[in-house]
């Protein structure tokens, strides 16, 4: 019989938590055969969040659950409010932050799922005692066909 996943409120792998970001991976791609992997996203009030990056195989998409979530794609900035899909094909430039005073929940995809592994090597570093700095973070992000959208220093 097919095995099917459950994954409850309080279940689930957590891979970042800290007073900006937290970070649950809800399926890895271990029950879609890696077609899907998705992560639950909090983010506190008036957090910045990562560099502008883009994927090359992957394409993601963000369901705000609550709050509101500030994607910029390129140039433009899109404010996106509970029950607002946005989705992000493989090559697009992007990024989000939480602009508002509450803390933003999101739920992320990625297909294939590729990416899931990233916020694990992510939490090794970090659990190393490395800083989170572009001359440690876009090495691991190259390992997943991701790169930064635009140069920026440490």
């Amino acid at each position: 019989m097919v095995q099917i996943s459950i994954v409850g409120p309080g279940d689930g792998e957590v891979v970042l938590d800290n007073e900006l970001v937290r970070m649950r991976i809800l399926e890895d791609g271990s029950t879609t055969e890696h077609r899907l992997g998705m992560v639950e996203i909090t983010v506190a009030p008036h957090a910045p969040g990562p560099p502008q990056h883009r994927h090359a195989q992957h394409d993601e998409g963000f369901y705000v659950v609550s709050g509101t979530v500030r994607f910029t794609i390129g140039d433009e900035d899109h404010d996106a409010s509970a029950g607002t899909l946005v989705m992000v094909p493989t090559g697009a430039p992007h990024t989000f932050a939480n602009p508002g005073d509450i803390p933003a929940v999101m739920v992320n995809t990625f297909t294939p799922d590729l990416y899931v592994e990233y916020f694990r090597d992510l939490r090794e570093m970090l659990s190393a005692g490395k800083p989170f700095n572009p001359s440690d973070v876009i090495p691991i992000m190259a390992r997943y066909a991701t790169e930064p959208a635009t140069d920026y220093a440490d």
